[in-house]
């Protein structure tokens, strides 16, 4: 009998129906699990299932009935895809199920900054409303996204329903060449032009080598038009410190950050000191979670375990 062990059942919401695969099995669901705790559970399953539980080259050397990861998400950074390869171990991940609820909760954000809806709503908390003496009052800046260029770092599924919604307000979506690279045709706006003219930057790019830090002091320096930075994708792919910095120093008008570089984030992380300003918004990480979304995540990974089941795995990673 196949045995799936899922490792971070808490990471789904409470309200999805989980269904099971068809086929006989074993299920056996933790709701989170510690990286020290992965051999240990996963031992003699077939079928691990993971969202954020790292499962690294040690585990796979001692995990020898391991034969399929699937993720229930769509990045894999978490997984050692080299040792996976090397003991045999198929990945497949999730994909196209954000495509809906990432764009939205990326406007929500950019939205509430332009229109600095958070410190406008904090008067109103304040009683600066009632003391004003006006049907109104503007302690806060407010800027249309009409004509606005939106600079978008990604140009999958993501970044290209993020640019329809653009395209909707009346933005001028540019998606940006990747950095470094060169040549790689009409989509793209080289990537120091975006920099240098977005008013808005949003992400929606994996998180590599090539794209670690890829927006640090050097980029926020080029940012000409002072735009507002929203990452929805992965936390790494700025440098959160220079992020701070530039907002500091007046080189960017805002952050809407639902990813950081540490989740849930250490003490130390930069963006926790700035949390009670105006212009800057941080979710924790639930930009993908609307239950529409996480409901369909969880059908196509069952999806995905039959087929594997059957041998015709499908969203192979490695």
């Amino acid at each position: 009998m196949t045995k799936i062990v899922f490792l971070d059942r808490e990471t789904i919401g409470p309200s999805v129906e989980l269904s099971q695969p068809a086929f006989e099995h074993e299920w056996v669901s933790y709701d989170s699990s510690r990286p020290d705790q992965v051999v240990e559970r996963l031992a003699g399953a077939r079928i691990a299932v993971t969202n954020k539980v790292p499962i690294r080259r040690e585990a796979f050397e001692q995990l020898p009935d391991l034969k399929m990861i699937c993720l229930a998400a769509t990045g894999y950074d978490v997984i050692d895809t080299q040792a996976a390869k090397e003991h045999g171990v198929t990945v497949c991940n999730i994909r196209s199920y954000a495509a809906n609820t990432v764009p939205e909760h990326t406007f929500a954000l950019i939205l509430a900054l332009r229109r600095s809806i958070v410190g406008y709503r904090q008067d109103v908390i304040d009683g600066a409303w009632q003391r004003s003496g006006q049907f109104c009052f503007h302690t806060h800046p407010i800027k249309d996204l009409a004509g606005s260029r939106l600079g978008i770092f990604g140009e999958g599924v993501l970044g290209q329903a993020v640019a329809d919604i653009g395209r909707a307000l009346g933005m001028r979506p540019m998606f940006a060449a990747h950095k470094g690279v060169e040549g790689l045709g009409p989509l793209y706006t080289p990537f120091d032009e975006v920099l240098e003219t977005a008013d808005v930057i949003t992400l929606h790019a994996p998180l590599m080598p090539a794209t670690r830090n890829m927006i640090a002091m050097p980029e926020f320096r080029k940012m000409r038009n002072k735009p507002i930075i929203v990452n929805t994708a992965r936390g790494g792919l700025v440098d959160e410190a220079a992020l701070v910095q530039a907002l500091e120093e007046g080189l960017i008008s805002g952050i809407g950050f639902d990813v950081l570089y540490g989740e849930p984030p250490r003490d130390d992380n930069p963006l926790l000191s700035v949390l009670e300003r105006p212009d800057v918004i941080v979710t924790p990480h639930v930009a993908w979670a609307s239950q529409e979304a996480q409901q369909g995540l969880w059908d196509q990974l069952v999806t995905l375990l039959e087929a594997f089941e059957r041998g015709e795995p499908q969203n192979v990673v490695c």
